[in-house]
């Protein structure tokens, strides 16, 4: 099958990113050699989007960090980039959303001008941080495309996969809708459970065709939760994370105890916002 014939695809990553691991840019880059190792798919694009403050997830620093730690994690890249709708939002947006936005750019044909997006405010580092946006951005530009629109597929890890299964983290409707429409690219550790969770779930196994399991031979145990924790009782992450990102948390002083105990107490929006739902 030559490229003329293979779907393109744009890979969209969604999470806290709290901060950005080099496990996160890892799954970019296995979703990408299983999609084009099929000879069916073509990856033309990967788009990181941070969630928002209005999450509320307990020792969720700033939005303007995580994204400018994404930026300077992807500066290197050719493919992947960071987009910061969804971190701009006043409110949390669900996933599927997410994914309707990314879609409706690429049908309108804009999916190529990052440089567009509009800039997250922060005083005092707006211009320096546009600079960076710039800079980062201005290697990153799509192949020519085929004929036909791209398709959104959302990358994952098992985690969030098997978070399906969480009461009210998730509305069905938006799990069909994300497996049904658009499809996953699930990357799997050797001997994982994802495999089963499909089985166990009606909506996963009725879609199962569109979830595509990727297996992660190379084990990396790599997770923002351990950097927070190594952080927090002054170990070094060097090599954990991208130097670009490491020299950024020692400048601002990232991830202490007080960042930890942000939004303590506080309802995950998803929760908050579905347990409400189902009560009305």
């Amino acid at each position: 099958m030559d490229n003329s014939e293979k779907t393109e695809v744009v890979l969209l990553a969604c999470g806290s990113f709290n901060p950005i691991t080099n496990m996160h840019l890892r799954l970019f880059e296995l979703a990408k050699d299983y999609l084009n190792g099929t000879g069916k798919y073509k990856v033309i694009k990967g788009i990181i989007s941070p969630v928002g403050d209005a999450y509320k997830k307990k020792g969720l620093i700033p939005a303007h960090h995580r994204i400018i730690m994404a930026e300077l994690a992807t500066k290197s890249s050719s493919w992947v980039e960071v987009d910061t709708w969804e971190s701009l939002q006043k409110e949390w947006m669900e996933t599927v959303k997410v994914l309707r936005h990314h879609q409706e750019k690429l049908e309108a044909g804009t999916c190529g001008h990052p440089r567009n997006s509009p800039v997250l405010e922060r005083p005092g580092r707006k211009r320096k941080w546009t600079e960076q946006r710039q800079e980062a951005n201005q290697k990153k530009s799509l192949e020519p495309r085929a004929q036909g629109v791209p398709q959104m597929k959302l990358l994952c890890g098992a985690d969030l996969l098997e978070s399906f299964g969480v009461p009210n983290l998730w509305k069905s409707e938006d799990i069909r809708r994300i497996v049904a429409d658009y499809g996953l690219v699930c990357v799997a550790r050797a001997g994982s459970d994802a495999q089963r969770f499909i089985y166990e779930s009606d909506v996963l196994w009725k879609h199962r065709g569109n979830i595509h399991l990727v297996h992660e031979w190379i084990a990396n145990d790599i997770s923002s939760t351990k950097i927070r924790r190594a952080l927090r009782r002054g170990q070094s992450v060097r090599y954990l994370v991208p130097d670009l990102v490491h020299e950024y948390i020692e400048e601002h002083g990232l991830y202490s105890d007080d960042s930890e105990d942000r939004h303590a107490g506080a309802v995950l929006a998803p929760l908050q916002r579905n347990s409400a739902q189902a009560e009305s």
